[in-house]
Formats: structure tokens, sequence, C-alpha cells
């Protein structure tokens, strides 16, 4: 039995931290790797980033693995929140060794933020040190494969993907190899997720599991949606985050491998993607549980076309998740409530 999640990797364990009301509408999530961390890297395609620790992952630098990779709403000024996750590893001694003795540990924690400043209705309600470590704690203290909450949750509390809701959604794959992969994405672009033409999701037309609105409903859905764009000033920035995870034996190489090909998933579920206001980033953790096959060169395929359809996965389940908000920092209808359950 599977939860489905990012969580299906073992070893891995994800924690929110979530503010809404009284002018906040954002928060923090957390990928935990086991202890002794996981083999880690990056890909960045937005032309707007908010990042930290990301050249740590470069395949051509020292470090190898990350103990934890931090997902967080506040824009930059929410990266902060990476600091408080730092804090908890170090009182764990977890981290590189960079002294004689146990304590003397540098934890690497890389870090991506989305933009939802002002979207509770408060400009200045945004994660700090205090919300990372919340978000750390409760990861830590998740059992081992839980499910991982989705929607409005931790770093997808205040998403928006175009112009209605976004959130956070996870889905898992288990190849005929038994290697798992998964994928956690904070969907909040600047681009659509759904088809303007027909309301249905760009993700389940990849999916292959279509069901088209009645044309009075997609009808009654772009009204509602004029409405909340009048309503709403226009966001200046945005992106969708991504951790793409499995328990394959990966190099530094061929986790950046799998970063890149994971943005494929973006793509496919969001159009336009990749914009220069969108920060667009994927990490991938590789736990090493399970070898790649030593006798196919091109073992490493499988994993990188799982990642990008994970990726897919979970943004539709990011947005089929949401649910809609309508306070002081603006309003923004969810798919569901636009267009029914799927």
């Amino acid at each position: 039995m599977t939860a489905d999640a990012l969580t299906d990797v073992a070893g891995l364990r994800v924690g929110h931290a979530t503010r809404a009301g009284d002018g906040w509408l954002t928060g923090t999530t957390v990928v935990l790797a086991p202890e002794g961390g996981a083999v880690a890297a990056v890909d960045v395609r937005g032309g707007g980033p908010g990042t930290k620790e990301t050249d740590a992952l470069d395949p051509r630098n020292l470090v190898q693995k990350a103990e934890a990779v931090v997902l967080t709403g506040g824009s930059a000024y929410g990266l902060d929140a990476a600091s408080g996750v730092m804090a908890w590893l170090e009182e764990r001694g977890r981290g590189v060794r960079v002294g004689p003795e146990p304590a003397h540990v540098v934890p690497v924690v890389p870090a991506a933020c989305v933009f939802d400043l002002g979207r509770g209705g408060e400009f200045r309600a945004r994660p700090d040190a205090a919300t990372g470590r919340a978000a750390v704690e409760a990861a830590a203290a998740a059992e081992p494969g839980a499910p991982v909450p989705q929607g409005c949750v931790g770093a997808g509390t205040g998403a928006v993907v175009g112009l209605v809701k976004g959130g956070i959604g996870t889905a898992s794959t288990v190849l005929e190899s038994g290697i798992t992969v998964a994928a956690l994405v904070v969907a909040n672009a600047a681009g659509s997720a759904v088809d303007p033409e027909t309301g249905v999701l760009y993700g389940e037309l990849f999916q292959g599991r279509v069901r088209y609105p009645e044309a009075a409903v997609h009808e009654a859905a772009l009204r509602r949606l004029a409405e909340s764009a009048e309503r709403n000033a226009p966001p200046p920035l945005n992106t969708t985050l991504a951790v793409v995870a499995t328990d394959a034996v990966l190099s530094k190489a061929q986790a950046q491998k799998l970063a890149g090909t994971a943005h494929d998933g973006i793509a496919r579920a969001v159009r336009p993607v990749h914009l220069l206001s969108d920060g667009d980033t994927v990490f991938t953790l590789a736990t090493g549980g399970r070898p790649l096959d030593p006798a196919d060169p091109l073992a490493l395929n499988d994993v990188l076309a799982a990642g990008a359809d994970m990726v897919t996965r979970a943004i539709v389940r990011a947005v089929r998740t949401a649910e809609p908000v309508d306070g002081p920092g603006g309003a923004w209808p969810s798919y569901g409530e636009l267009y029914g359950p799927s």
C-alpha cells in the first residue's frame, strides 16, 4: 500500500507550516532526507528565481548530499525559513562535517521560494526561520510513508495558477525495475493550468483522462474568472517549484539530468511556462536504495520519463485539491468550484 506521494520514496518525510488569516496566506514546506542526506541536484528554468544554496548542488562542486529541501512562500523574504531548518539540523549534528567535533557541521539545505506577497492582505506577512523550524519539526514527526496533505497547505497556501487557486500536489509510481519515482509540486504559475477553449486541465489532457465540462459550465466559469481578474492586481511574479525523488542510486550528474527533464512535466500542465515572471525550479533527491541495471546503459531513461510524468500528475492534484480564497488580498476561485469534482 502506497501513499501515491513523495513519501513513497523510503526515508523521505514531508512537513508543512501554514499561516492563513489575519493578513496571512503563506507557508513553508520541508522535504526531510534520511539522516546522512540524499544525493541532490537542481535545474532552474524560470526567469525570476528566488533560491538559496543551489550552486552547492552543481555536479562540479564539493557537496554531494542535502539534508533537506525547503520550498517556501514569501518571495525572497521567505528564504529565511531555511535558517530555521538549518538550526534544527545543526542541533542534531546533521550536515557536512567541517571541524574536529561531531557538532562542527554545516547542514546543506537548498531552498526556493514562490511569490505570494500580499495575497492574504498583509505584504509583510511572510515565512521566517520559525516557520521553517515548524515545517521541519512536522516532517520529523511524520510517520514513514505517511500521506502528504495537498492543496492550500505549506508553501502552496497562497499559490495561484493563472486565475485559479493553486497549491501543493504530489504523486508517485513504481517502475518495472522496482525503482520508485515521486514528485511534490508547488503550483504557482503566471501561466494557466486550464485550457481556455474547453476548461479542461492541460495536465489531464496529457494523462488521457478527460471529462469535458458542459458548455454552460465553462461559460459560467469564464465569467467568474473575468470578475476575479478585474478585482485582483496582476501578480508581478510567480513560480512553480518541484522536488522529484527516487530511491535509485544516482550520481549528482544523473540527478541533475532528472531535474532538467522533470521540467517537461511542468510544461505539459501549465501554459505558457518558464517566463521571465516565473522562477520555475526543480530539485531532485536520490536516496540510493536501488541500483540502476548495470547491463543497460539507458536504464536512467525510465526514471527520467517517470519524473516528468509525476510532476504533471502532481500539478493536476495541486489544482484539483486547492480551495477557493476570497479575502482582503484578492479572490481566486478553485478549479473544483468552477468545474466540479473530477
